[in-house]
């Protein structure tokens, strides 16, 4: 039974303790929201003009951010889009981080407990033998027992604990934004490969389709020349457009390989593997951006990259904190327990207490502790720096997809008319050519003309769509909350359970709002 001095030491020990713990403080600047004073002011004219008319198909439609490429109207698409959302390495990485930053978080909360925390227990035998002396011989045997319990909890009394977690949290609630804008960028970049692939056979088909009309001028001009009514001039002019236009075509094969293997990688697979793509031809969609809900502005608010670079933020000003602390001394309550005895008959059992608070404090460390202050300090500004240059970069991608959007619209009608014109003009180049009035250099530009302008008309469709979708990408659309189940896939937490005991954290639900900090747009001048 532990003695009287002992009880009353602990119970001393115990309310010094809860004194201290109630006169806690937390050090270290609270989370100020970064200011971004241009955004109240800023609105680009022509988001308007890129973000307003008619829908998909000529449809007024409400754009979903979330679901964006719904609009197209393109079930291989919508089929590519989820198959990636379930497939693609880099988004499973990135769920990976949540649980590796969720358990960062359990390990900075670990810390409001006791820290040291150790139990040891020991039994000894000892034999001992003494030869001749007047008793004559001796032989004695006891085996000794032991057995005791210390502890060490360091009182949060500076906040040094509280604000590792909040930087923790912080962390936490990054990975999550920054696995959302992971699929931000996943479903823009299948959507932009998809047409990129269509792009290139529709690209083809016109090479193939010109190959093949400069292939009859070819051999008219071989045998008008074989009988004497041609110069080798317009032979050689004929072949050399000719073969010409017949080696683009294996440029734009491997190409059309490439943006395959590209799409096969981004949705897990090995390259080549695309059975999807077998439906994926015909023209492309005639499109104008549907009608989004909210400004440039309010959008950029939301994009999940601006989100991941405020929660930086966050978690780097608790650090601070955790640096003043080092200040101030380190109160800290201690306690043991111990117990020992022998088998010797008639041994005593000695039992021990001891408890009792102990002060740790870094006096001749000021200059370490100072300059690691201004560290952390330092690293938080370079945070906001980053977060304003996020901010900037973010609106200066919002307009640039809104001007080229804009932009290859206007091209859209001449360049169309351009190729109707080149489309005529062989037609009467042919006819002047064969009815005498014309040179057959006349008919070989042409031909040139319209290869020209029907591949160019094409290529801005598709540099037209392509906008859109990076438009689409830069107002942040394309992510959903993702329940655990679905950002780690069921065959990889089974693999991680028989490894380690993750507890709950491999099926406890995320929160639903990440958003958390939000970004202060500053007060108009």
């Amino acid at each position: 039974m532990a003695r009287p001095w002992a009880r009353r030491l602990g119970v001393a020990a115990v309310s010094m303790a809860a004194v201290l713990a109630g006169a806690c403080t937390t050090l270290g600047p609270d989370y100020q929201e970064p200011e971004v004073a241009w955004l109240q002011h800023w609105q680009s004219d022509l988001y308007g003009q890129a973000g307003a008319g008619a829908g998909v198909g000529g449809q007024q439609a409400q754009a979903d951010l979330a679901f964006w490429w719904r609009a197209f109207n393109d079930p291989v698409l919508d089929g590519l889009v989820d198959t990636a959302r379930r497939q693609n390495p880099s988004l499973r990485i990135a769920g990976l981080r949540i649980l590796e930053s969720r358990a960062v978080l359990g390990i900075a909360g670990a810390s409001q407990y006791p820290q040291v925390q150790q139990a040891s227990a020991g039994a000894t035998y000892v034999d001992t033998r003494e030869r001749g002396g007047r008793g004559g011989d001796t032989h004695q045997d006891f085996v000794s027992y032991g057995a005791g319990f210390d502890l060490a909890w360091e009182l949060d009394f500076w906040g040094r604990f509280q604000r590792g977690i909040e930087s923790a949290e912080a962390g936490f609630f990054a990975s999550i934004a920054n696995q959302q804008d992971a699929q931000v960028l996943l479903a823009a970049q299948v959507a932009d490969l998809y047409y990129l692939y269509r792009t290139t056979l529709l690209r083809i088909d016109i090479a193939t389709r010109n190959a093949a009309i400069q292939k009859r001028s070819y051999e008219i001009t071989e045998r008008l020349f074989d009988s004497g009514e041609e110069s080798e001039l317009d032979l050689q002019s004929a072949k050399a457009q000719y073969l010409g236009t017949v080696a683009l075509i294996p440029e734009l094969e491997a190409n059309l390989a490439k943006v395959r293997n590209a799409l096969a990688v981004l949705l897990g697979r090995m390259p080549g593997d695309m059975p999807e793509l077998a439906a994926a031809g015909g023209p492309l969609p005639t499109l104008d951006p549907a009608v989004i809900d909210g400004v440039s502005a309010q959008l950029l608010l939301r994009r999940r990259d601006l989100r991941v670079a405020a929660w930086q933020v966050a978690a780097q000003s608790a650090q601070i904190g955790v640096a003043q602390a080092d200040y101030y001394p380190a109160i800290t309550l201690l306690g043991s327990i111990g117990w020992s005895t022998t088998s010797v008959n008639g041994a005593p059992r000695a039992t021990s207490i001891g408890v009792g608070p102990a002060l740790t404090w870094n006096l001749f460390d000021y200059g370490r502790i100072r300059n690691n202050v201004r560290l952390q300090d330092a690293r938080l500004q370079q945070s906001i720096e980053a977060f304003q240059n996020t901010a900037l970069l973010a609106a200066r991608e919002i307009d640039d997809a809104a001007v080229t959007v804009v932009k290859t619209g206007e091209q859209k009608a001449p360049l169309a008319g351009a190729a109707r014109a080149a489309e005529r003009s062989l037609e009467l180049a042919n006819t002047l050519y064969q009815e005498g009035y014309a040179d057959f250099s006349r008919v070989l530009d042409a031909q040139r003309a319209l290869f020209t302008q029907t591949d160019r008309e094409l290529v801005n469709q598709s540099a037209h769509i392509s906008a859109v979708i990076t438009l689409y990408k830069a107002l942040g659309g394309g992510w959903t909350d993702m329940p655990v189940e679905a950002i780690v896939p069921e065959a990889t937490r089974e693999q991680m359970r028989a490894r380690t005991n993750w507890g709950d954290l491999l099926t406890e639900p995320l929160p639903a709002n990440t958003d958390g900090p939000t970004v202060h747009k500053g007060t108009p001048p």
